[in-house]
């Protein structure tokens, strides 16, 4: 490549005078012109060796300052055939090289790695090969790597995992990659949205930090891949014992609880399986019978739904209007009442909900959180804005396949979700459309991206590093009580929530809290109470998640409503939900978990014992606000709101509506 670079040296001599001859960065791109052996859009007309410099030529941006050196070079979808050549490594101001959609070939070459600045490098959908050149992971200022759609082979490099600014993009989806996943990768950064789809990658998936947290849309199409968060079991493990540790106590019932993504749940080809018998090629045929039928079944049925008319739900006494969308984009897409089939459902109950299903199981799947309940979600679709995407747990009532039960089981799943949905609050997370499916139940909200206030308080992914000051706090609670408030007196059925603790208060960009979780305990007890035949008017225990729970969980639930053990026990009721949120005011003014009481004790009876001997406010209150002295009555007052709204005697609290009220007065 040095004698490309002398020719175009020689050949800017001669072309052009001294006072307008190209600099370093300008034969540099040049060399890349003259690698190009076809450019059908002539987008490189404008590149011209008589020219002073490269700065006004299409594709390329110079930076302000810096003696007008190159920053960028973007050259997407221009159909240019051939290769990179190793001079592009001169580009030393270089921070962006995207080159997507276009026909290069040859290798990568390895003297990109000279290239210190770069933070973009996009060659996606081209033709190159080879190995990945190791010299990329030295790439200090990399954020976003997309070498998608190429004909790259090798192992993945474990040193990728290593970039330091990695922050955006690491896409190696659909080349001829072999070998496992690198355990390495496990060190990834969380947000980073990791492809490695549509390769040869086999082995297990290993199980290592940020790993755990990718849907499986990050590993598919790779049929030797096994493992979470996959559907394909590894060879020698036991059915049902590999998902304890995946999906932590989430598992219910006698079968697999499936932790796959919200983008693989309308497939439902049979559960692949690891094979090494003779029989394989018979297996195979019933495998595409089995498909075919199936298809040919659902096609029937989307035919018979789509004619079906008119909507039978009602919501606030009107007909659903035009944000009922369905599997195939018609009003509502149901099976018909024939032969026992529960049928599917999806239904936008946000009218300004424009995703479609289809779109939605495309989309790439990140997990953000699991619990009994189910597994979250974030799904980043092709257009618009993220959404979490709620996976409820299968309960285990041991009559799924009744058809009594099927029928009842969706009725009062849709009935739930239609009330989950008329819940319509500036402090309630909003459901903006939810799928039901026999083996498969989706909440779909808006995605709240400050985590929750948990891990605001306590530490966690999405927690920032400085401690929220005081007035963010205040303003976090008089928020979440207005939001809980609202649930319990907006119907005439007296809502529960049943599950109120920290981590189901959801923080926006602006760190506006929302109240999350509504109507989970009901869904639940819904599906266990119609598969037995019976209707589901009251939560079934005293939170929807705290059942099985740790210590700390128990400790959200009130006095009265706990069993001898400590474990939850009783039907959830409004006054429990107070004591909760009580729990919740005691962890913001402490900064303490609601077990983390000193002597032994719950957060509650630690504090109220240290107001009982008038015990300094300094040995309670968060140490972090020990430095705004001018919200120390605030802090008080809401000490005093905590206490009232944790009183052993039920009868002795506030109502949501007065404790809303309270805060609402301070500050």
């Amino acid at each position: 490549m040095a004698a490309v670079l002398a020719v175009l040296v020689a050949v800017a001599a001669t072309a052009a005078s001294p006072a307008a001859a190209l600099n370093t960065d300008g034969l540099a791109l040049l060399a890349l012109k003259f690698a190009v052996s076809d450019d059908p859009g002539n987008a490189l007309s404008t590149w011209r060796d008589a020219d002073a410099d490269p700065c006004f030529w299409a594709g390329v941006t110079c930076s302000s300052s810096g003696g007008g050196r190159v920053s960028a070079v973007d050259l997407a979808n221009a159909s240019l055939a051939g290769y990179l050549p190793s001079e592009l490594s001169l580009l030393s101001e270089l921070q962006e090289l995207s080159l997507p959609y276009n026909r290069l070939s040859g290798q990568i070459p390895a003297a990109i790695a000279a290239l210190q600045r770069l933070a973009t490098l996009d060659l996606a959908h081209n033709q190159l090969s080879g190995q990945v050149p190791p010299g990329i992971a030295r790439l200090v200022s990399l954020q976003r790597l997309d070498l998608s759609s190429n004909q790259l082979n090798g192992t993945l490099p474990p040193a990728l995992a290593a970039l330091p600014r990695l922050a955006g993009v690491l896409n190696l989806s659909y080349n001829h990659f072999t070998g496992g996943v690198p355990p390495e990768f496990g060190g990834i950064p969380v947000a980073v949205s990791l492809d490695l789809r549509g390769n040869d990658l086999e082995g297990e998936i290993p199980q290592v930090g940020s790993l755990v947290n990718q849907g499986p849309t990050a590993f598919d199409g790779n049929p030797r891949l096994c493992g979470f968060p996959l559907k394909v079991e590894c060879a020698g493990a036991a059915r049902g014992e590999d998902d304890g540790p995946r999906i932590p106590d989430g598992a219910v019932g006698g079968g697999v609880t499936d932790p796959g993504a919200a983008a693989e749940v309308g497939r439902r080809a049979p559960k692949p399986r690891r094979r090494s018998s003779p029989t394989v090629p018979v297996l195979a045929a019933i495998v595409v019978v089995a498909i075919v039928a199936g298809v040919a079944l659902q096609w029937q049925c989307r035919r018979r739904c789509a004619a079906a008319g008119a909507d039978e739900e009602k919501e606030s006494g009107k007909e659903k209007g035009p944000g009922a969308v369905t599997l195939a984009g018609s009003e509502d897409r149901r099976s018909g009442g024939g032969g026992g089939e529960e049928g599917e459902v999806f239904v936008a109950v946000d009218d300004g909900f424009g995703m479609e299903l289809e779109e939605l199981l495309r989309a790439s799947a990140y997990v953000v959180g699991k619990s009994r309940g189910g597994i979250v979600y974030r799904v980043v679709p092709g257009r618009g804005p993220a959404v979490a995407v709620r996976r409820l747990s299968e309960p285990d009532d041991g009559d799924s396949d009744g058809s009594g039960s099927g029928w009842r089981r969706r009725r009062a799943f849709e009935a739930e979700a239609a009330a989950i949905g008329r819940a319509r609050h500036p402090n309630v997370a909003r459901l903006r459309a939810y799928y039901y499916a026999p083996d498969e139940k989706l909440l779909i909200y808006d995605y709240l991206p400050n985590g929750s206030l948990h891990s605001a308080l306590h530490g966690g992914p999405t927690a920032s590093p400085t401690p929220l000051p005081w007035s963010v706090r205040l303003s976090i609670v008089q928020g979440a009580a207005r939001g809980l408030a609202y649930l319990h007196e907006c119907s005439p059925r007296r809502y529960v929530h049943g599950c109120i603790k920290s981590s189901k208060i959801l923080l926006d960009d602006e760190l506006r809290a929302h109240v999350s979780g509504f109507g989970l305990a009901r869904l639940v007890a819904g599906a266990h109470k119609a598969a037995a035949g019976g209707h589901s008017k009251k939560l079934g225990s005293a939170a929807c998640a705290l059942r099985g729970a740790g210590a700390g969980a128990v400790s959200y639930v009130a006095p009265e409503l706990r069993a001898p053990g400590g474990a939850p026990a009783a039907a959830a009721t409004q006054k429990g939900d107070v004591f909760a949120f009580g729990v919740v005011l005691l962890e913001v003014v402490t900064g303490r978990e609601p077990t983390e009481g000193e002597g032994g004790m719950d957060l509650e009876a630690w504090v109220r014992r240290a107001f009982k001997e008038e015990r300094p406010l300094s040995e309670v209150v968060d140490p972090t606000l020990l430095g705004e002295v001018h919200a120390k009555k605030q802090v008080l007052a809401v000490f005093h709101v905590a206490l009232g709204c944790t009183e052993p005697d039920p009868e002795m609290r506030p109502r949501m509506r007065a404790v809303a009220e309270s805060l609402d007065r301070i500050g």
